[in-house]
């Protein structure tokens, strides 16, 4: 028997099952190991799993015209990772999700989803109430990208996700950031000098 205790546990302030809807719940549920540099989603291929992270650490990026990757989505454990827009839509992904990390996964699918919208009412406020939050994230991610230095965008970033730090490379957190692995190299030596 699979243990799905842990989405049940991040869901549950948001919802209260009944005995059917519970059962109805972990049955359309999978659980999905996934290796380190393993890519869960890539671009020109529709996200058919709405992705909960169990244990590991992930990210979303997308590769600019020069070839450049840039880092728009970081998520570990008891998160969430994937591609929203092809989720949501069904259309083709836009981002390449890569496991950071050996890492366990629980999903499910899009048609489990819409079933589960349909038949479970207080389900739809959960992911209603997901949908909120990836909005409040991402315009506070991009207030603080036009608004802050560099070194205040790092600062803010140490602040929020100090477990970020130990759990992601550095080119990653400098792609998230917006700025090159030298220059978030610098950053944080200066940070480290002033404290000596």
């Amino acid at each position: 028997m699979q243990d799905f205790s842990s989405i049940l546990s991040h869901i549950a302030p948001h919802i209260t099952f009944n005995d059917e809807e519970k059962a109805l719940f972990i049955s359309v549920l999978r659980m999905k190991k996934v290796k380190r540099k393993e890519l869960l989603e890539q671009p020109g291929y529709v996200s058919k799993y709405r992705t909960y992270i169990v244990k590991g650490a992930f990210r979303g990026f997308f590769i600019g015209i020069e070839g450049q990757q840039h880092t728009i989505s970081l998520a570990v454990d008891d998160g969430w990772t994937g591609d929203p827009g092809s989720f949501l839509m069904q259309e083709p992904a836009t981002l390449f999700i890569e496991a950071m990390e050996d890492s366990t996964l629980i999903q499910w699918s899009y048609e489990s989803e819409q079933m589960l919208l349909e038949k479970i009412p207080q389900f739809s406020m959960v992911m209603m109430k997901r949908a909120q939050q990836i909005a409040v994230t991402i315009q506070r991610r991009v207030i603080s990208q036009l608004s802050l230095t560099a070194e205040e965008r790092y600062e803010e970033f140490a602040r929020k996700y100090p477990a970020f730090l130990q759990r992601f490379p550095l080119y990653v957190i400098a792609s998230y950031l917006g700025m090159t692995r030298e220059f978030l190299s610098k950053i944080r030596n200066q940070k480290i000098g002033s404290k000596s």
